[in-house]
């Protein structure tokens, strides 16, 4: 039963229009299918390339926030500026520093390029025109370590101090005898030193009045 209501002429209940003559004329079962077909083709392209447009324009503002938010050539320098910064701490065990051994973790490196990324963002020069200064708080005091000028072609735009800590946490105390060392020239007992992960950094516009800016890291 069902096959022959689905295969029944339909057009015998379709409504008549009228022609000039005054004689109905009724629309073919076939005919309307076709119209119905149609439209719903237009309707489904229609949907179709307003999807594709809308992830293409959501496409774009991702690619160009990513464009914007990334910069080959600043992290490239980023490197570089990261490995001096270790290169003025070893040189410095021998003198400011007095120890036998400085240890420097890689996280605090990490963290270091994360900033400096983070407060030169906003640079007119960006990370060329920085000015660093190393610092290394030891028994109460803040010891000058060295100075960077990350293009002494360029005058700097702003300074930053980064004032780096001793570990006296965790399991060092306890092995930091196993890494004493006495120098050649010297008699003197020198203890090795490590750095801990956490720092402070303070930053200073050199073209503008504003606020120092300090971050505990």
């Amino acid at each position: 039963m069902q096959e022959q209501l689905i295969s029944s002429p339909v057009s015998e209940d379709l409504p008549s229009t009228p022609t000039s003559d005054g004689t109905s004329k009724r629309l073919s079962w076939s005919r309307l299918l076709q119209k119905i077909h149609s439209s719903q083709s237009l309707d489904s392209d229609s949907d179709h390339h307003s999807s594709i447009d809308d992830a293409s324009d959501t496409g774009s503002i991702s690619l160009s926030e990513s464009d914007l938010f990334f910069d080959p050539t600043e992290e490239a320098l980023c490197k570089e500026v990261v490995q001096l910064i270790s290169e003025n701490l070893t040189d410095a065990k021998d003198g400011v520093l007095h120890c036998s051994k400085l240890l420097i973790p890689e996280k605090l490196l990490e963290h270091i390029g994360q900033e400096l990324v983070h407060l030169s963002a906003s640079e007119p020069c960006g990370l060329r025109g920085a000015l660093i200064d190393l610092c290394v708080e030891q028994g109460g005091s803040c010891e000058a370590v060295g100075q960077i000028a990350v293009d002494p072609c360029l005058v700097p735009t702003f300074h930053l101090t980064l004032v780096l800590r001793l570990d006296s946490k965790g399991l060092w105390p306890k092995i930091q005898g196993l890494f004493t060392g006495r120098s050649p020239a010297s008699p003197v007992v020198r203890h090795a030193l490590k750095l801990s992960t956490g720092f402070r950094v303070i930053k200073r516009k050199l073209y503008s009045s504003e606020e120092l800016l300090i971050e505990e890291c």
